[in-house]
This record gives structure tokens, sequence and C-alpha cells, in this order.
């Protein structure tokens, strides 16, 4: 029993002592083997792997997936109009140099982040200060991110970090200036609206100026037409006329006096004063008369 003592307070030790030589990578992180506090080996590949034991070498993990900065409040940038706008984005990015960003950094994704975010600001300002708001919102979006993109990949690179993506996702005026330019759209759209109604108005008129014009040629050969046909029938019924006259002249001057009287006599308030041995009334005295 006494020389199985020092044996099994031995092999705790040396349990204790092969843990401490052990250690894991994750699929999802990279590891930094320090040699009495100097990078010796970077691991890429996850697995089982083995090292000597504190204080010779020790092990620090870093986060190898894409991570993303999203900003808390939005970016005021002033447009080449002198407008400001705020501009709420978010980046992609991930270690792709995991010596040089422990070296730059000292393994604080924090620090990293800050210094990223700063980029960014100065990139924008960089892309949107040459711009107008127009170009900003629409036309060159697009190419405001990509301007963006490679002027920070470009300062993050040597950082030990590569740039993903960047993406603007909200782009609004200044709430000092959002009231003018509303009002200043508002005096627009008026101005548009009353050139249409204008442009309405006289179309309107030209259009009853044509209809009057062809009403008045319509009615004009109608009256035209119609005094022809009055003409045509007093012609027709002069030679009627005529030829009952030639017939028997006395009925002819009885029948016209009839008609006379009756034109005459039509109104029962009118008032003459005519001779009553006036041959006007030859056919009232007796038909012998």
């Amino acid at each position: 029993m006494q020389r199985l003592f020092p044996f099994l307070v031995a092999l705790p030790v040396a349990i204790v002592l092969i843990i401490s030589t052990m250690f894991i990578v994750h699929e999802c992180e990279y590891a930094l083997v320090f040699t009495l506090g100097e990078v010796k080996k970077v691991i890429n590949e996850p697995g089982l792997y083995f090292k000597l034991p504190q204080p010779f070498q020790n092990v620090v993990s870093i986060d190898k997936r894409i991570l993303t900065i999203e900003s808390k409040d939005a970016e005021r940038i002033q447009t080449s109009e002198k407008k400001n706008l705020l501009i709420d984005s978010y980046v992609k990015w991930k270690i792709s140099n995991p010596r040089l960003f422990y070296v730059t950094f000292g393994g604080n994704e924090r620090a990293a982040q800050e210094r990223l975010q700063a980029q960014i600001r100065d990139a924008l300002n960089a892309s949107v200060n040459v711009r107008t708001v127009k170009d900003v919102v629409s036309t060159a979006r697009g190419t405001v991110m990509t301007e963006i993109l490679n002027n920070v990949e470009k300062r993050a690179e040597p950082l030990g970090i590569e740039v993903v993506d960047v993406r603007l996702r909200r782009i609004e005026l200044a709430p000092e200036i959002s009231e003018s330019v509303y009002r200043r759209m508002e005096a627009e759209r008026t101005r548009v609206a009353n050139e249409l109604r204008s442009i309405g108005a006289a179309e309107s008129e030209k259009i009853r100026a044509e209809a009057d014009r062809l009403r008045e040629e319509i009615v004009a050969k109608a009256h035209a037409k119609a005094q022809s046909i009055i003409g045509e029938g007093e012609a027709e019924a002069s030679s009627i006329y005529s030829k009952a006259f030639g017939k028997n002249s006395d009925f002819y001057k009885f029948y016209k006096s009839l008609e006379s009287y009756k034109s005459l006599f039509s109104d029962q308030k009118d008032t003459f004063i005519i001779d009553s041995n006036s041959e006007f009334f030859q056919f009232i005295k007796g038909p012998n008369k």
C-alpha cells in the first residue's frame, strides 16, 4: 500500500498536466497560441490540439464569423447643396487576419467596431458631400454604397479586418429643413396644377368656340334651306293662286279677302278706324257687293 501511495498521488497531477496541454478549436473561431506572451501559431481549422502547459503557452480564441455593426443613431451628413441628411447604415465585417487583428486591437472586438464606425463616418462624408439630395436618395444610392465599401475596405485591411458589405438603411432630411422642402414641393405641385387648369380652360374655350361656330354654320345652312323651301312654296302657291284667279277671279278676290279679315281681326282688343265704304269691306256688306 505504501508503494502505491506515491503513484496515486502522482496520477491526478499527471492527468491535470495532460488536460492543461489540450485545447479545442471550434468551427466559428480562430485560436492564437502564445509562447511567453508572443504569438507563435494561428490555428484556423477546428479540432483537438496540444500545447505546453501554462505559463509556457496559452491560447486565445477570436471569433471568425461575420459580424454586424448597426448604427444606434443616424449620422448627420451634409450634401453638396448644404442640406443635412440623417443616414442610418449597417456594416457586415469579419476578422481576416487574426494575428494582425490581435496585435492592433488586443483581441477587443468593441475597439475594432469603434474604429470601423469612424472610418464609415469618414467614407459617408466623402461620398455624400459631393452629391445632391436626389443623387443620394435615388439615382446614385448604389454608387454611394459601393464607394463607401471600397473606401472602408482599403482602410480596414491593414487592421486584419475584411469589410463584407455596407448598406444605407434609411435616409431622411434633417427636421429643420424638412418643412421647407415640403412647402417647396407643395408650391411646385400647386404651380403644375394651376398650369394644367389653365391649359384645360384654354382647351375648353377652344372647344366651345368651335362648337359655337359649327352651331352658327348649321343654323345658317338650315335657315338658308328653310328660306329656299319657303320661297319655293310661296312661288308654287302664287302659281296656284294665279291659276285659280285665271279660272274665277271673283272667287279668288273673295278668298283673299277672307284671309285678310282673319288676319286683321284675330285679336279682339285691336281697334281700327277705317271708312266703311272702303273696298276692303265689300264682302262683309254682302256677297253681291
